[in-house]
């Protein structure tokens, strides 16, 4: 196995700490210079083989010196992928959206503690997306088009990730418990080859408190990946799939490489890489 660090140059690791991990992992630490990924600094470690032991001794070092780490099989390619799949809130973007539609009507702390909640695997999504949605009923519609110009923002290295995947022939799925009216616009701004998400019902330029049609919950998140991936003619084991709360498990767990980014405890737990410190496009220095 490979061991891979990295961190935002902004936060200037020490060669110190670098070497002081690399000798846990019984290795030397090699810089990857790539250039890949600009704004992070990524070292190897190879060939290591570390025991559970030593696991949670990377883990407690790399947590205290600011460092993103993972386990990666020596060899692993991007090539050797073929979707990469993305939630959407929190994820490819910076914000919930829902709590943000909830801040135009002034309920945007009663929203987030049912949104953060939902996301920790307290409450039963379509609970949550219910309870959420129905205290939007009567807002403007135009609310949305507000929060898609003057708050939704990209996580830092997601263009520089899709543009990677996307030279490297990989398609793209936006799968989201949020909304069509941001992955529609998401998809055209981005160039993505698939988007699912839920529909906010709107009557007289009004939010009717309300989602048309079915819920995309965890289930439904884990068959849009398989149903691209057959589209595709592709494995679940060659999707890459990207999350952040309890409802992307799902979809996670059948990937080939899942990817917590910026996620709940319970995410994280679970998934093969966490990143927590470098952009989305930290996955380009673990795959050759």
């Amino acid at each position: 196995m490979n061991l891979i660090l990295q961190a935002p140059k902004s936060h200037a690791v020490s060669a110190a700490d670098i070497d002081a991990i690399a000798a846990l992992a019984g290795g030397q630490a090699e810089r990857i210079t790539d250039g890949r990924v600009a704004d992070a600094d990524a070292w190897r470690v190879a060939g290591v083989a570390a025991t559970d032991a030593q696991k949670a001794a990377i883990d407690a070092a790399c947590l205290k010196a600011r460092l993103d780490y993972a386990f990666i099989a020596e060899g692993r390619r991007l090539a050797d992928f073929r979707l990469v799949a993305m939630d959407m809130d929190s994820t490819l973007i910076t914000i919930e959206c829902i709590d943000e539609i909830a801040d135009m009507q002034g309920l945007k702390p009663q929203v987030a503690e049912i949104t953060e909640a939902a996301m920790r695997g307290e409450i039963e999504f379509n609970e949550s997306l219910t309870r959420r949605v129905a205290l939007l009923k009567g807002l403007d519609a135009g609310a949305l088009q507000r929060v898609y110009d003057e708050r939704l923002q990209l996580s830092p290295g997601a263009e520089n990730m899709l543009k990677a995947v996307q030279a490297a022939g990989l398609k793209t799925l936006l799968v989201s418990g949020g909304f069509t009216f941001f992955t529609d616009r998401m998809k055209a701004r981005l160039g993505l080859d698939y988007t699912h998400a839920n529909t906010l019902e709107v009557v007289d330029g009004k939010l009717t408190g309300k989602v048309v049609g079915g819920i995309v919950n965890a289930e439904e998140k884990r068959a849009t990946v398989e149903r691209v991936c057959q589209e595709i003619g592709a494995q679940p084991a060659q999707a890459i799939v990207m999350g952040d709360g309890a409802n992307d498990l799902r979809m996670m767990g059948i990937s080939g490489l899942s990817v917590a980014f910026r996620a709940k405890p319970v995410v994280c737990a679970q998934a093969s890489v966490g990143l927590n410190f470098v952009g989305l496009d930290g996955i380009l220095n673990l795959l050759a």
